[in-house]
């Protein structure tokens, strides 16, 4: 019955809508001679489409796609019971780390047919804790949360991409922190570092506590003294250099030994280099300097930043495929998906001088 309900009643295509009518499918209809049930079965590639004559699916695609025919949206959402939507949180929206994630996140998204609503909280636990809520009344059907910290678990899938807590229903995307560590750690040791900077991020941050475990484990295998005086904490809840800045400069006016500063990220490593600058140490003749996650600008900075390269954008495309998987029930998944780091050598680090004087602050 579908196959003569579809065939077309004459050869040639009736007359063009009239200037300014809307495409529907009954427009298309009229114009094709062929029921509207029909076409959307072309068009959705739905199930028995395959029934349908291939001259007649073709006659099909050429009239949307003449007439610029765009299937209704609502229509579609009603039908299949879905919004095609997932909400996102971040905490800056000019973050280089949550930007690069989005990359991935929004060309797989679109490759699905999907849409997302993004909202920034600015690491406020009350927006973090209100912004979900505030999307789930537009509909969303899941979450992908971006080096946010969730408190507590959600009633739709959720994915995290650098996530560290355990939380029902949530799926952590996770870099390896401990081998980012040792490559970052013995990358210096290799080349004769044996008084080493390091800084730790803010509780702010969902790497945070992991990371700094894990730098300060391969420390202890590598036997490195790690005395307070060489640690420096950051306070700041910002995304531009001045996060590492003020800290490297702590550093120096303290008047502690050390040849290089393993930093928190690369925006503080950026900011460590300034500092340096201005105490009078170049990079990397006094002093090394290692970034962390390979941002677009690390490759470009004078000097350009050795580091540990995180994936990002792959990881972005991780979290978007296992959420829309999870959505649609194809596949489960265990509560940590690892993502392997990398080290990238630029020009940031070099042997120690030994000709460096004691440090001690310049002007």
């Amino acid at each position: 019955m579908l196959q003569l309900e579809c065939m077309p009643k004459r050869a040639k295509a009736g007359a063009d809508p009239q200037p300014g009518q809307p495409i529907s499918l009954r427009t298309l209809g009229d114009y094709l001679n062929l029921s509207p049930a029909t076409i959307s079965l072309v068009l959705n590639n739905a199930p028995g489409v395959r029934s349908i004559p291939q001259e007649t699916r073709d006659r099909v695609t050429a009239a949307a796609a003449k007439f610029d025919y765009r299937p209704s949206f609502f229509a579609r959402s009603l039908r299949k019971r879905q919004t095609f939507t997932v909400g996102v949180l971040v905490p800056e929206l000019s973050d280089n780390y949550a930007t690069e994630v989005l990359v991935g996140v929004e060309e797989f998204l679109i490759e699905e047919g999907y849409f997302y609503l993004i909202a920034s909280h600015r690491r406020k636990p009350d927006l973090i804790e209100e912004y979900p809520r505030l999307l789930m009344d537009r509909s969303v059907e899941g979450f992908i949360l971006i080096d946010t910290i969730l408190a507590k678990s959600l009633t739709l899938p959720v994915v995290v991409v650098a996530g560290h807590r355990k939380i029902e229903g949530a799926t952590n995307v996770l870099l390896d922190q401990r081998r980012a560590a040792e490559l970052a750690l013995r990358h210096l040791y290799q080349l004769g570092h044996r008084k080493i900077a390091f800084m730790r991020g803010g509780s702010h941050s969902s790497d945070a506590d992991d990371r700094w475990d894990c730098l300060m484990a391969v420390a202890r295998d590598l036997k490195l003294a790690v005395p307070p005086e060489l640690t420096v904490q950051l306070e700041l809840r910002v995304s531009t250099p001045q996060l590492g800045f003020e800290p490297t400069n702590e550093l120096i006016q303290r008047g502690a030994e050390f040849t290089a500063i393993v930093c928190y990220n690369d925006i503080s490593a950026i900011g460590a280099v300034r500092a340096c600058r201005d105490h009078g140490l170049q990079v990397p003749t006094d002093v090394s300097i290692v970034g962390f996650d390979d941002i677009q600008g690390a490759a470009f900075h004078i000097p350009s930043l050795t580091t540990i390269r995180q994936p990002l954008t792959q990881m972005g495309t991780v979290a978007a495929r296992i959420l829309l998987q999870r959505i649609r029930g194809q596949a489960t998944f265990p509560d940590v998906v690892p993502i392997r780091p990398e080290l990238v050598i630029r020009e940031s680090t070099c042997p120690p001088n030994p000709k460096r004087a004691t440090r001690s602050k310049r002007s």
